[in-house]
């Protein structure tokens, strides 16, 4: 009989894997998009990127987790964060967390977490610069995506700026820990470090903000709003009456306006791909299929402001595939990838408004 075909029903199948082949089965289980994306990068950035989502996806699977309380939530997340620090506690960790999972967290992440000791021995087989990377960005997340967790969110959140801030948590501190490493892989890529981490939050941002405005409908369904409040004051929308059968033309207006903002944080990402040399094909390409995934989501939800199921507005496998096969004939190009950016973002602006933080202020204080 040959050996056992490795999958994640059956873990103890995983163990003669080796790292790479072991994370690429993991990510091909709890993100499709990574499993894709991930492998463009050079050999020796593709084992502590792999790795850092993995940690990043068993933070998610513990926020995510309906039977956990909020105080358990914390705890396993402190856990987790000393965990990935130190090296040690990861087997305790699995076996207390992974009997309290339920039905509603998906197969492959019941497995990752039973699998987290060899996830944690993959990382510290790391160097210490890319270890510090990871930690900072697990603890980041681990420790700021409770305060949101903890909100009611029915409501929406009050303020661009706390929308901003749940994005950091999720997003932006993902965004400065690729720029880390991909500054440790490339002394070259180094000498632009500190516009490489100022790039990377909004890079990060302009993402998450497409995921968000994607799931509206999704998370409605769940009661729950990212969307910033004050943004829809200017257009005369309360987020409180926001149900999946709403249809205003106000809350789309708002939309139109959270859609400029994250175009903008997108230009930002394409500035910050261009920054990376030329030669370095697989890290432009890791950077420009999700930025063109990004802007073509975008896009569809510009040119559907009506829809009310995120599969409405998911781009399809044939764009995908145009995404790759475009980027890769043109991803050398810093001329190019502008021209193609321009062109397949016009309209997302919102050219006649602009953003004032200060407007909730004002009406509060009349």
């Amino acid at each position: 009989m040959s050996a056992l075909q490795p999958t994640l029903d059956k873990p103890e199948s995983l163990t003669g894997l080796s790292d790479d082949e072991f994370q690429a089965l993991l990510l091909e289980g709890v993100s499709r998009t990574f499993a894709l994306t991930i492998p463009q990068l050079p050999e020796n950035l593709y084992r502590p990127v792999a790795n850092a989502y993995l940690l990043c996806r068993i933070v998610d699977t513990v926020e995510d987790e309906v039977s956990l309380s909020p105080d358990q939530k914390k705890i396993f997340c402190e856990r987790f964060i000393e965990t990935v620090k130190t090296g040690h506690g990861a087997s305790d960790f699995a076996a207390d967390l992974a009997p309290l999972l339920s039905e509603q967290t998906i197969p492959a992440e019941h497995t990752l977490i039973g699998l987290t000791p060899r996830v944690i021995q993959i990382t510290h087989s790391f160097d210490p610069q890319q270890i510090e990377a990871l930690a900072t960005c697990v603890e980041t997340m681990a420790q700021g995506m409770p305060i949101f967790q903890a909100q009611n969110l029915s409501n929406g959140l009050p303020t661009m700026a706390d929308m901003d801030k749940y994005c950091y948590y999720v997003a932006g501190c993902v965004g400065e820990m690729l720029a880390k490493l991909f500054c440790h892989y490339s002394p070259e890529i180094a000498t632009h470090r500190e516009r490489l981490l100022e790039l990377s939050v909004s890079f990060g941002q302009g993402l998450q903000m497409t995921n968000i405005l994607k799931d509206i409908w999704d998370d409605a369904g769940r009661d729950v709003c990212w969307l910033p409040q004050d943004i829809f004051d200017e257009t005369g929308f309360d987020l409180s009456t926001l149900t999946p059968e709403t249809d205003d033309e106000n809350f789309r207006k708002g939309l139109e306006h959270l859609i400029s903002i994250a175009h903008g944080h997108l230009s930002n990402a394409l500035a910050y791909t261009q920054l990376i040399p030329s030669h370095e094909t697989g890290i432009r390409n890791f950077c420009l299929w999700a930025l063109g995934m990004a802007v073509l989501t975008l896009r569809k939800i510009k040119q559907n402001l009506d829809f009310k199921q995120s599969n409405q507005v998911k781009i399809t496998r044939n764009s995908v595939k145009a995404t790759i096969l475009t980027t890769r004939l043109t991803g050398r190009s810093n001329l190019l990838l502008s021209l193609l950016f321009n062109l397949t973002s016009r309209g997302l602006e919102s050219p006649d408004w602009t953003y004032h933080p200060q407007s909730l202020k004002a009406k509060s204080a009349l």
